[in-house]
């Protein structure tokens, strides 16, 4: 376990973060990988604990064949990464705010010559594709600043190994199932003929931070969804002020999975 400057509230143990090492590192070894970027933030948090906003902006942990992971972004995210993940804080580095929305200069040219001080200029590199926080730029830009590297794609090669839960991880997931039991509780005892739908989804929110049995609950990985009406019939539409009316279905999507318990789906 990392010594650190900074308290750190760790949500796994050691050997549970060892385990899923090993994991990542026997399908790296199977497609061939010397490096492994991850761009995904469910990803980032299930290999190092990492725990922030902060996925607007370019960031990655760097997986290698052998030692700790390495978590990369932002410099002002770095102090985040310092009291979250689980490494030693010179396994936390970053980037400066001026590659910051720059139009002359991007931040994986920075990533990029990380990599090559790590000797791995040359390596055979997996990159998450097809994932929202890896640009076409990105990518175009890592390429271009390591043009003796090879890269492959390896979307969803992490996600295939959190398919399997752990002791430690299936104890989490109670915790959170609980907490959505309690919202919907919450529900059935809310929704009437005549309440703005706002006010229920106030309630919803409430709920879920305030938590269940003694554990604090977080922002779930989606807002309340609850369409009334013809509206039910398109997914994904998010709440209004208008109140519920008698004999109008409403479709109810009010979890999600509770992020604090890094679920992959």
């Amino acid at each position: 376990m990392s010594h650190s400057s900074v308290s750190k509230n760790i949500p796994f143990s050691s050997a549970e973060y060892e385990r899923r090492l090993t994991l990542v590192r026997a399908a790296m070894a199977r497609d061939g990988l010397d490096l492994l970027i991850l761009s995904d933030p469910s990803n980032q948090a299930w290999l190092t604990g990492y725990d922030g906003w902060s996925f607007y902006v370019h960031q990655a942990v760097l997986i290698r064949m052998d030692g700790d992971p390495i978590w990369w972004g932002r410099n002002q995210d770095t102090n985040g990464a310092l009291r979250t993940v689980w490494m030693d804080d010179d396994h936390v580095t970053g980037y400066a705010d001026h590659y910051v929305q720059s139009t002359t200069r991007h931040p994986m040219q920075d990533l990029a010559a990380r990599i090559a001080g790590l000797g791995l200029s040359q390596a055979r590199i997996g990159v998450e594709m097809d994932n929202y926080y890896y640009s076409a730029k990105a990518h175009a830009v890592l390429v271009a600043e390591l043009p003796q590297a090879q890269f492959a794609d390896a979307t969803a090669l992490v996600n295939w190994q959190r398919a399997i839960k752990s002791d430690e991880e299936i104890t989490f997931m109670r915790r959170a199932a609980r907490i959505s039991e309690k919202i919907v509780d919450g529900l059935l005892e809310r929704v009437e003929p005549g309440v703005p739908k706002n006010e229920v989804v106030a309630e919803i929110l409430r709920d879920a931070v305030r938590g269940a049995d003694g554990h604090w609950g977080d922002y779930a990985a989606i807002v309340p969804l609850l369409p009334s009406g013809s509206d039910a019939a398109a997914p994904h539409l998010t709440w209004d002020g208008r109140p519920f009316a008698t004999g109008e279905a409403t479709f109810f999507e009010i979890a999600g999975c509770y992020r604090r318990y890094h679920a992959p789906f």
